[in-house]
């Protein structure tokens, strides 16, 4: 059974995606040690002057019945103190201040480790989540991949290539000469999957705290849609399926932890804050680091389904590797690397140049978007001319020649045609001669 977007937007009553994490009724369904919450509490309870249950639910993102528990056992530790109602309502909060004791209590947990905010989740249920959300549960259909690729003019035979590997949720290799929609082939990923999924802010290892809810690559759903499930667990924000695209600036670190030696705090690599969702090597094999090297890293998690990280404490602990990767190059697959690494990316696409059909097509539907006028005679004209020998189509040319004849004829303020001349001349200052 697919569980979509649109099935939450569109049902009259929303019942409970059986994905969705459910609140914990207790600190043992949280997850974490009553000690890490403590410290977690009594650092938030320190940024204000006073505080409450309510203020500390919605920091912590844990259920009120939680904070209370963790606010009687600060009370009786004499780290918490009682300052009244924080309405003239009886039925208000109370307003808690930390005591000298409390504030030397939070230090000593802010010098172990900085992190506020909401409190993390376990590994384990960050695993339990990741399987039950996989990509792999999502099907792609021949709709969807057309509606996805919609605006780009691909072959039918390519089409037909791609349906298979992005269903499979496995690695993809797009290749071919530069300039033909390798690229935007891989963004249009973003489209293709409709399931939403669950990220959570943080995650808890060993006692430490490793930072994933990423603004600039996870969307939230809209805020009426968290609202409508007050039994989840609000550690966890439900998101569109992530598509995070890197390039040349792609380094072998990146796909391990980043300590924070101030705070005491890690970040998840790029690559694990995919997960559930699409991740794009554009230029692969334009990198600092070697195609082969970075193929290598990846022989476990593309084989098995899971990666390994290690803390800076030297602890190592395995994570999901759910995602579809793909990579983009202009290189020679001989020349990336040996077959035992190719063997690694499941699926091999070959992204041709246009056909003389398909490149006429892409000029005429640029122009139009533009408001150019093309004549056939020119367009076709001119097709014969460049296009010989060892010059080869590419479906870049089309905007980069209309981009120069829009820029020429609004300069010389003059009638928006694409004529045969224009066009030369458009040649002539775009692609060089040599």
């Amino acid at each position: 059974m697919q569980y979509s977007l649109e099935q939450h937007r569109n049902d009259d009553i929303i019942s409970l995606d059986p994905r969705m994490p459910m609140a914990p009724a207790s600190i043992e369904q949280a997850g974490l040690d009553p000690s890490f919450l403590l410290r977690l509490a009594s650092k938030c309870a320190a940024e204000q002057d006073t505080t409450t249950a309510s203020h500390l639910a919605e920091r912590m993102k844990l259920p009120k019945v939680i904070v209370n528990i963790l606010i009687k056992e600060l009370v009786k530790l004499a780290y918490l103190e009682a300052r009244g109602l924080a309405g003239e309502d009886v039925r208000s909060d109370v307003r808690y201040a930390l005591s000298m004791k409390g504030f030397e209590y939070a230090h000593a947990a802010s010098r172990q480790c900085q992190y506020v905010g909401p409190a993390p989740v376990s590994l384990d249920a960050f695993c339990r989540q990741i399987d039950l959300q996989s990509i792999h549960s999502e099907r792609v259909t021949s709709e969807r991949l057309t509606e996805s690729l919609d605006g780009l003019v691909l072959s039918d035979a390519l089409v037909e290539k791609l349906g298979p590997a992005l269903n499979s949720g496995r690695s993809i290799l797009l290749y071919g000469p530069p300039g033909n929609g390798k690229t935007s082939i891989a963004e249009r990923t973003s489209h293709l999957f409709r399931q939403t999924i669950w990220v959570p802010y943080a995650i808890e290892v060993g006692g430490h705290v490793i930072s994933f809810y990423d603004e600039a690559v996870h969307h939230p759903v809209s805020e009426a849609g968290t609202e409508s499930r007050p039994k989840g667990d609000q550690r966890w924000i439900e998101c569109r399926r992530p598509v995070i695209k890197t390039g040349g600036e792609l380094t072998l670190d990146q796909l391990d932890l980043t300590f924070n030696a101030g705070p005491n705090v890690y970040e998840a690599p790029i690559h694990l804050k995919a997960s559930g969702g699409v991740f794009i090597i554009d230029d692969f094999g334009r990198q600092q680091v070697a195609p082969q090297a970075l193929i290598n890293r990846w022989i476990v998690p593309l084989e098995r389904g899971y990666d390994f990280l290690t803390l800076h404490t030297g602890k190592k602990f395995k994570v999901p590797f759910d995602e579809l990767v793909v990579f983009s190059t202009n290189i020679a697959p001989k020349d990336l690397s040996d077959e035992a690494g190719l063997r690694r990316l499941k699926y091999k696409i070959f992204v041709n140049t246009p056909s003389r059909d398909e490149y006429i097509r892409i000029f005429r539907s640029y122009a139009s978007s533009t408001g150019l006028v093309v004549r056939d005679p020119d367009l076709n004209l001119f097709y014969d001319r460049k296009y010989k020998g060892d010059v080869l189509a590419s479906c870049y040319h089309p905007k980069y020649l209309l981009d120069f004849v829009d820029s020429y004829c609004e300069f010389n303020s003059i009638d928006r045609i694409a004529s045969l001349d224009m066009l030369e001349r458009a040649w002539e200052g775009v692609f060089t001669s040599e």
